[in-house]
């Protein structure tokens, strides 16, 4: 993510992962997107929308596949003729809200592809500080987490990959969760949940729940 056009393949998989459709099919498609090269904003305007919708539905992302075509279109061109690059945009932003309101001001781009896209990259860019999503805290309150922002990715990837597919019997951090009705022995050290936190995102690198190959 340090480089800028995985900047813009985290923002096309951002876009993808923000619709109301299942993280796999979502991760297909970016791959697709990828084997086709179809991963800066040049690219996406000289597929054209034709060639767009095969790749997608090549993916699974049928159920929106026009739209986001068209979406996709509308992003890179005006993403070129208004700033230039995503590098730009950052640059021009005044602060973290306004650097969140103008990628809304994209067609298609919403709140949930925006805290997607910037809190990968909180750290490297300095005005990613997106609000923790409704999905992070839930799961830290079950947690008792504290340190939201510094784990959220690995909470939402939690609440994907075991929360809502009720695994809790094989979740990493089933020991410290409030709502599992297991009696629990001793209090865990905030030492341990960090530990445990750093093993759920191993577990997710390994499965490939939601991340995607930017390599």
């Amino acid at each position: 993510m340090h480089r800028a056009k995985d900047r813009f393949k985290w923002f096309l998989a951002s876009m993808l992962f923000a619709k109301r459709i299942s993280s796999t099919v979502a991760k297909n498609t970016f791959r697709r997107f990828s084997e086709e090269g179809l991963i800066t904003p040049d690219a996406i305007i000289g597929a054209g929308w034709d060639r767009l919708v095969k790749v997608l539905d090549s993916g699974g992302y049928v159920r929106y596949d026009f739209s986001t075509a068209t979406n996709l279109l509308s992003v890179s061109d005006s993403l070129l003729k208004k700033y230039g690059s995503l590098e730009r945009l950052h640059k021009k932003a005044e602060s973290s809200k306004c650097l969140e309101e103008m990628l809304m001001e994209f067609k298609g781009v919403g709140p949930v592809a925006v805290n997607i896209f910037l809190r990968e990259l909180r750290g490297i860019w300095e005005k990613a500080a997106p609000a923790p999503s409704p999905l992070a805290l839930r799961v830290a309150r079950r947690l008792r987490l504290k340190k939201v922002d510094e784990y959220e990715s690995q909470l939402v990837r939690l609440e994907l990959e075991f929360c809502r597919k009720r695994k809790c019997d094989i979740c990493p951090v089933t020991d410290m969760c409030t709502d599992r009705r297991v009696q629990k022995q001793g209090e865990t050290s905030h030492a341990g949940r960090q530990m445990n936190l750093s093993n759920a995102s191993q577990h997710h690198s390994m499965n490939g729940t939601q991340g995607v190959s930017l390599g």
